[in-house]
């Protein structure tokens, strides 16, 4: 006799394991073209603005102003290092260059257990920005503007994909995702921004003190006496920055489960981090350890790609493979461009050398739009683990509508997405999927 009980496993009440679903569904193709698509976007006009107006001096030995920057160099020696050196090139690639050294630094410190230098390699990454915004304030404020509007689409729609396939709904196509990143764009790119905007709004106050401070007499006793004033505000800027800094990347992922607005983005993300603090820390490591784990694994992959086409195309060539290493560089783990190609004899050798190294950069480009897609999908599997257990709200509970209605009906127009054979219709503003179980 069958007493319908299920059985217990030791580790259902655990929800870290399903972190580890994040690889799976970011290598779904949609959210890789998506990605990909983006990350074609930005470089693109990264590269525009940079053939407009390049301004980063290099030196001979292919020192740029933010290596020195990061390396604490003083402004005045910077200029001495270049008072000679007539080379420039621009802001975004010098970005891209230094952020690729310093990540790959900073995954080759995890695998060998260094703590230290991937701490010392992610912040090198976040004073580049600081140095963008610094010395380059209206080139960086133009980029990363466009980028902002290009990713919370692509973003949106990733993170709605990966809401419904892990909350075991649906699995929507391309242009459905898409239509609701451009739908809810104005909640998305409006979401990082505002608690910026709060910030620096309350650090003008402290600003205009300051600029107070500057009068004879009156000025240093009106620091004296709004000092206490001015800790207040400082201490809830400080909140602010810990609330952005933990929810920056929940945001994205409320919008697309709760389909709501930029403020329910972004008061869910802090509430959740400021609720459990060490399990959404806790969450963040286990998917930045297993993302490592996957890029690696990803960057194996398509290095054997590229040194299996080198390897059998150089059984082929004769002459020990002059024109091969004339048009294609060998390629290495480390690095898949090689080294740089000398100057070639022929118009055909250059078109040829050109088009390999288009090719190859859309191979990184796919392995960045892994990382792009990977990122998005553990920060919403990480959402909704954290809202089961803060709110108690089931990780099968997502908001669909349905897409023959127009957008503005689509709060009235919501369907339910049953993931179990339940015979009563949950209510229209909430789609509820299986009853939450004890996980």
């Amino acid at each position: 006799m069958v007493d319908g009980t299920e059985p217990v496993r030791p580790f259902d009440h655990f929800l870290f394991p399903r972190i580890f679903q994040a690889f799976r569904m970011s290598i779904q193709p949609t959210k890789l073209v998506i990605a990909f698509v983006a990350l074609v976007i930005i470089c693109v006009t990264g590269w525009l603005m940079d053939s407009i107006s390049p301004t980063v001096v290099v030196s001979h030995n292919d020192i740029t102003e933010l290596d020195l920057y990061v390396d604490g160099v003083p402004i005045a020696t910077r200029g001495a290092l270049f008072r000679d050196s007539g080379e420039r090139t621009g802001v975004f690639i010098t970005l891209w260059d230094f952020a690729g050294r310093h990540l790959h630094g900073a995954l080759l410190s995890l695998s060998r257990i260094n703590l230290p230098g991937v701490g010392r390699n992610l912040v090198a990454c976040f004073l580049a920005l600081v140095w963008a915004f610094r010395f380059h304030f209206a080139y960086s404020l133009i980029f990363f503007t466009i980028a902002l509007a290009v990713l919370s689409v692509a973003g949106g729609a990733i993170c709605r994909i990966a809401a419904l396939q892990f909350a075991h709904a649906d699995r929507p196509a391309l242009m459905e995702a898409l239509r609701f990143g451009f739908r809810k764009f104005v909640s998305l790119f409006a979401a990082p921004i505002t608690p910026v905007a709060f910030i620096f709004g309350l650090g003008a106050l402290i600003i205009l003190l300051g600029l107070w401070g500057n009068i004879p007499v009156v000025g240093e006793l009106s620091i004296g006496v709004f000092l206490p004033l001015a800790l207040a505000v400082a201490g809830i800027i400080a909140i602010g920055i810990i609330g952005l800094a933990g929810g920056l990347s929940f945001m994205f992922p409320t919008i697309a489960y709760e389909d709501s607005d930029c403020f329910d983005g972004i008061s869910r993300s802090f509430s959740y981090v400021y609720a459990r603090p060490w399990q959404t820390g806790f969450y963040f490591v286990v998917a930045f350890v297993y993302g490592a784990v996957c890029y690696v694994f990803v960057r194996l992959f398509l290095f054997l790609v590229l040194w299996s086409t080198y390897a059998f195309l150089a059984m082929g060539f004769v002459r020990e493979n002059a024109k091969l290493h004339e048009i294609w560089p060998a390629v290495s783990f480390a690095d898949f461009l090689g080294a740089e190609p000398g100057a070639t004899a022929t118009w055909s050798a250059s078109a040829a050398a050109f088009l390999v190294h288009l090719w190859i950069l859309a191979v990184i480009g796919l392995m960045i739009a892994f990382v792009i897609s990977f990122y998005y999908s553990a920060c919403t599997i990480i959402y909704a683990l954290l809202r089961h257990r803060v709110d108690k709200i089931a990780i099968e509970e997502v908001y669909t509508y349905s897409d023959k209605e127009p957008a503005e009906a689509a709060p009235a127009a919501a369907k339910v997405v049953e993931t179990s054979t339940q015979t009563e219709s949950p209510p229209p503003d909430k789609i509820v999927g299986e009853t939450e179980t004890s996980t």
